[in-house]
């Protein structure tokens, strides 16, 4: 590790994971007073203000493979190994919170998809006054078993609470039954009023769910899909969602018939906003990790190490779940064009 990536890895542990430097010294190999050094080097040159800065020509390796393969601005977060999965999410939502925060300003538009891991950034947010702002729900969350609207209805009052914002709910649900009423309700006035605030963010902040692992995603867990649904997303491919639009480890998600009656912003709508801040944690979500950064939905990714490097092995190895007809080669291709920031996959061409 170059001197310039332990001064970064020293100032985000000290200033957004609350690490001591005994802590970050034992992580780092050094000695306490060498940390001491590093800190203040990060205040001197700038690096560090009130929040810290992403990473440019500081980073560390697994960062600048994640901007070189997908051209995103990648965090990655160190955690000590053999650190419990709850423990891991808090301490990625801990920097995510307060580098949403550094980043809302009067007058801001911050759309959320609701979810495990959106609710631990939020958690996080630093409190602060930023008039004329707004948070609005990207998804809805309504399902056939519980109505799902005061868990997703708590997320958004308390980030927008956090910076004395105004909320704009979305009275849906996650998956229509049919796809006939989701096009007949687009149509509703006050439908149409939050889809407008939805397409005016500023930021949009996600995670991903993973169909499978030891933490379920609440999408996955909380009946808002029945077992013959889930089966046959498996089936097909399909890995895991985000905003609760499902997509393979490919990033192919337009031949999804399941598709049709989610009710989230797609990666192709996604791609319109300004930011999009992809918040990930546990080795579990790689492969949805993937699918959603080949559709190139994502421009800013905070990620624990470990999961960061993964992702890594994953994509250089070569594996990917893939659906029927699916072609190495268009993948590779699609890949390709991600490290352009901006650039479109050819399946929204």
């Amino acid at each position: 590790m170059s001197r310039d990536e332990m001064v970064y890895v020293a100032a985000q542990m000290y200033y957004l994971q609350d690490e001591t430097m005994e802590a970050i010294a034992r992580r780092l190999g050094v000695s306490r007073s060498t940390v001491s050094r590093l800190i203040q080097r990060a205040r001197d040159t700038g690096l560090v203000h009130i929040s810290l800065q992403p990473r440019t020509a500081g980073a560390d390796a697994l960062s600048r493979e994640l901007q070189e393969a997908f051209g995103v601005r990648a965090h990655v977060v160190s955690v000590r190994e053999g650190t419990a999965e709850m423990q891991r999410l808090e301490q990625v939502a801990q920097v995510a919170g307060r580098l949403v925060s550094s980043w809302v300003e009067p007058g801001t538009v911050l759309g959320l998809a609701w979810g495990t891991t959106t609710s631990a950034v939020v958690g996080h947010l630093t409190p602060r006054r930023a008039p004329g702002s707004a948070v609005v729900q990207l998804n809805g969350a309504a399902n056939p078993v519980t109505s799902g609207i005061p868990y997703a209805g708590s997320i958004m009052t308390a980030a927008a609470e956090a910076y004395d914002a105004r909320v704009h709910h979305f009275p849906v649900p996650a998956f229509f039954d049919y796809a006939e009423t989701k096009a007949a309700m687009w149509r509703e006035r006050s439908i149409q009023r939050v889809l407008a605030v939805q397409k005016r963010a500023d930021i949009a902040l996600f995670g991903v769910g993973a169909l499978t692992g030891p933490l379920a995603s609440h999408v996955y867990s909380a009946g808002y899909l029945d077992p013959a649904e889930l089966a046959d997303l498996r089936a097909g491919g399909v890995v895991g969602d985000v905003c609760t639009v499902l997509l393979r480890e490919d990033g192919s998600y337009d031949d999804i018939a399941l598709n049709e009656r989610a009710t989230g912003p797609t990666p192709r709508e996604l791609r319109r906003l300004g930011r999009r801040v992809c918040v990930v944690a546990g080795t579990a979500k790689v492969s949805p990790l993937l699918g959603a950064l080949r559709t190139g939905a994502v421009t800013d990714l905070v990620v624990d190490e470990t999961t960061a490097r993964a992702a890594i092995e994953r994509l250089h190895g070569h594996h990917h779940s893939a659906r029927p007809g699916w072609n190495p080669f268009d993948d590779a291709a699609v890949r390709l064009r991600s490290r352009d920031r901006g650039a479109t996959p050819p399946e929204d061409a």
